[in-house]
């Protein structure tokens, strides 16, 4: 039984104390711009598709692009202090579908990328400013956060081949830049979210790479160039799946690439400057599969990756001192990792399976006397499982293959910057 969620701070971000680190660059400037507000209120009621159908014949460059987004909203400042709040609410699902029919064409490239998100946010701040604000998001239980890309080539040849597709259900993107920040994140996750698809080709001649990423809430959060972020990050996942899987197959592949990554809560901060402090709450009750999938009948270098975590925080600072409070909870859904490969004859063929239930990273920089300040629990309550298997019916030259399963896996480390 999943223990009760921390109490969510209510108001403005004033309660969580804001570093006077830039009080230099401040006084240089003649004025001080007067400080922004944003107030931002979303509800999507109704659903949100996308959907696109390439047939290609002849053509030498093709790219297509697909996304369907509930709720979106973009604030940013420069040299300015803002304070933002924002609201979203997604009641509906998100679709969005792509297919490309290759027919017996031979493109030189071929690029297809489709994305579903429930609620979006992106709030940035640079030149000497400070960015406060509070950040809501939820998607309710029924709806589904859905990507489905699919390359049909049987007969068809390609020089390279991209395929990218991602589901998130709530994603926020926080950007600092000489700046300081004091931002809470509060995310709610009711609905399921699958990225999906693969890709048939009968010969690519240079690389293959398809990927794809499914994540119920997610908080990116990246300062540089001598800033400083507090931040309140709460994320709760209750949909019943979490799911990235790709299938693909080759009848001839130069160098091939089939990758998945699916996670249920994902907090990943980086910064550059005075501090980076972060209190992380993160509860997940979905089962997470991530699958990837792949066959090659003559292959050069394949590579099949796929990584599932029920809930993962990386908080590193390139700087003196990094705080991590961190809280996670992992339910009886269970994480699975799948990964496999099948082949006649070729070279080389590696893969890779990962599970985790939760994992946590926090990292400072030695050469700045850096200190890490670390506060964790882990509690995982379900199954986590990682299996990886390779075919090859004749002969190759490496075969490289590898799971791994962890309840719980914690790193907390003090660096030199190069990773020495």
């Amino acid at each position: 039984m999943a223990r009760p969620a921390k109490t969510l701070l209510a108001g403005a971000i004033s309660a969580i104390p804001l570093l006077s680190l830039l009080c230099a660059a401040a006084t240089s400037q003649a004025q001080t711009p007067p400080p922004s507000q944003v107030i931002n209120n979303q509800i999507q009621l109704g659903d949100v598709f996308s959907s696109g159908t390439l047939t290609v014949v002849t053509a030498t460059d093709v790219q297509t692009q697909a996304s369907s987004t509930g709720n979106a909203v973009v604030a940013g400042a420069d040299g300015a202090d803002m304070a933002v709040t924002s609201n979203q609410t997604m009641a509906g699902s998100a679709i969005s579908q792509t297919v490309v029919d290759m027919t017996t064409s031979q493109p030189d490239s071929l690029y297809v990328s489709n994305a579903a998100t429930g609620n979006a946010a992106d709030a940035s701040i640079q030149g000497a400013a400070t960015l406060t604000g509070v950040i809501t998001q939820q998607t309710d239980a029924s709806p589904a956060i859905t990507a489905i890309s699919q390359i049909e080539g049987a007969d068809a040849q390609a020089g390279d081949v991209t395929q990218v597709t991602s589901a998130a259900g709530n994603s926020t993107t926080l950007s600092f830049d000489n700046s300081a920040g004091g931002v809470r994140v509060n995310q709610t996750g009711g609905a399921s979210v699958l990225a999906d698809g693969g890709a048939i080709v009968q010969y690519v001649a240079g690389t293959a790479d398809v990927s794809g990423q499914a994540t119920g809430n997610s908080v990116i959060s990246v300062g540089q160039n001598e800033s400083a972020e507090r931040l309140a990050i709460y994320q709760s996942n209750s949909g019943a799946l979490v799911q990235a899987s790709k299938f693909t197959a080759y009848g001839n592949s130069n160098l091939s690439t089939t990758s998945t990554v699916a996670t249920g809560n994902q907090t990943a901060t980086i910064n550059q400057g005075a501090l980076l402090d972060v209190d992380n709450t993160q509860i997940n009750a979905a089962y997470v599969r991530s699958q990837s999938e792949a066959t090659s009948y003559q292959f050069g270098g394949a590579t099949v990756d796929a990584t599932a975590t029920g809930n993962s925080v990386l908080a590193g600072e390139y700087g003196p001192e990094v705080v991590l409070n961190n809280d996670q909870f992992n339910g009886a859904g269970g994480v699975e990792a799948i990964a496999s490969f099948q082949g006649q004859e070729g070279y080389d063929a590696t893969v890779r399976a990962n599970a985790i239930g939760n994992d946590a990273t926090a990292y400072a920089c030695s050469e700045c006397a850096g200190t890490v300040n670390v506060n964790s629990r882990q509690v995982n309550q379900g199954d986590v499982a990682a299996t990886s298997s390779i075919t090859v019916g004749g002969t190759s030259r490496s075969l490289y293959g590898v799971s791994t399963a962890v309840g719980n896996n914690a790193a907390f480390y003090v660096s030199r910057p190069n990773g020495n």
